[in-house]
């Protein structure tokens, strides 16, 4: 994980360069690697609040700020018009979790370890919740090619799928908040991960900071998109679908696998499956109602190729969860549909 802080060098170079007006491939690479270290950096300061505030607050505050680097890129996209990029994302996220990260964690821990077990209930009831929000999210699209409409209907079905996922969200947070206890092998492993060496105080002016950080390097970055899909010749889906959801999460990719490397598949599968809940239930509707309020309505209308490897990844996430058990293979063939769905992405057409 450390290693990744070399990448913090990146950050005066993006913004000193978007003062000279260097050009805008260079800024969008130099602030998408900047990002990287400062989502990281973002995570471990939520992680650190959470262990002062207890397993109960401090899993609110993980499931709340959990993605907050992804949420500020597509909360600039949206400022910016960029509308299909911000919905390329929440695709692009779900299925780099179910796909990309729960396959590295598999290969890489079953190649360590052998055969992996962890709780198949707790992870076939995670992987059967993101089947069925998956599910909820698709609705307008498919209403939406079932009667042609762009305008009327699909935003108000959009704003109204909105606002029940995100009523099941805070309902979900509630009842784990109240009525249940933090599964035990699950919190002593991510104690074991999150000693808590920082002080409150150090870890809120760290996560202030850090949010900051991001912002500006946010706007550096969805400002020099344009120039750098024309220079590059790939398209604002491609960005938006694999390199957005990577730049935003690789911190957290990065703890999956080590996690499964150590044998701890419990936090492994509740990272990967957990931050795609969150995505899908929380930032998408988010980012819904945000906006509206910026001038620029995004409608949860996915294209046909989105809509068949969004349910196809999850639909596979809850296989490879319901037997409680994973082995290197399954973390190969995993990652193998993300490459082809990756090239796939990456010849639509600019």
């Amino acid at each position: 994980m450390k290693y990744l802080y070399v990448l913090l060098i990146f950050a005066p170079i993006a913004i000193i360069g978007s003062f000279l007006h260097v050009p805008e491939t260079w800024l969008f690479i130099a602030s998408a690697l900047a990002v990287i270290p400062m989502a990281g950096i973002l995570g471990r300061a939520t992680e650190e609040l959470a262990v002062h505030t207890g397993p109960r607050l401090g899993g609110l505050l993980n499931a709340t700020l959990g993605n907050a680097a992804e949420l500020i890129i597509t909360i600039f996209a949206i400022r910016a018009g960029l509308l299909d990029l911000v919905k390329a994302s929440i695709t692009g996220s779900i299925i780099g979790n179910v796909l990309l990260v729960m396959g590295a964690s598999l290969l890489f821990g079953g190649l360590k370890n052998g055969v992996q077990r962890f709780d198949r209930t707790h992870a076939g009831i995670n992987a059967t919740q993101l089947l069925l929000a998956v599910m909820a999210l698709l609705i307008p699209s498919i209403f939406f090619f079932a009667h042609t409409e762009t305008t009327g209907p699909v935003e108000s079905l959009s704003m109204g799928t909105a606002v029940a996922m995100l009523t099941i969200y805070v309902l979900g947070l509630l009842f784990a908040f109240r009525y249940t206890s933090p599964e035990p092998e699950l919190a002593q492993e991510v104690e074991a991960e999150h000693a808590g060496s920082w002080s409150v105080r150090n870890a809120i002016l760290v996560l202030v900071a850090a949010t900051v950080l991001i912002a500006w390097l946010s706007e550096i970055l969805v400002g020099a998109v344009e120039h750098t899909t024309e220079a590059l010749g790939i398209s604002e889906f491609f960005i938006g679908i694999i390199v957005v959801p990577l730049v935003g999460n690789v911190a957290e990719h990065v703890v999956a696998v080590q996690a499964a490397l150590k044998n701890k598949m419990e936090l492994s599968m509740a990272v990967s499956v957990g931050s795609s809940l969150q995505i899908a239930l929380f930032v998408a509707p988010v980012l819904v109602f945000l906006s509206v309020l910026m001038g620029h309505p995004l409608t949860l209308v996915f294209n046909p190729f989105e809509i068949v490897a969004l349910f196809a990844g999850v639909l596979i996430a809850v296989f490879v969860s319901q037997d409680g058990e994973s082995n290197w293979l399954e973390g190969a063939q995993l990652l193998g549909l993300y490459t082809i769905l990756a090239l796939a992405f990456f010849f639509v057409p600019v």
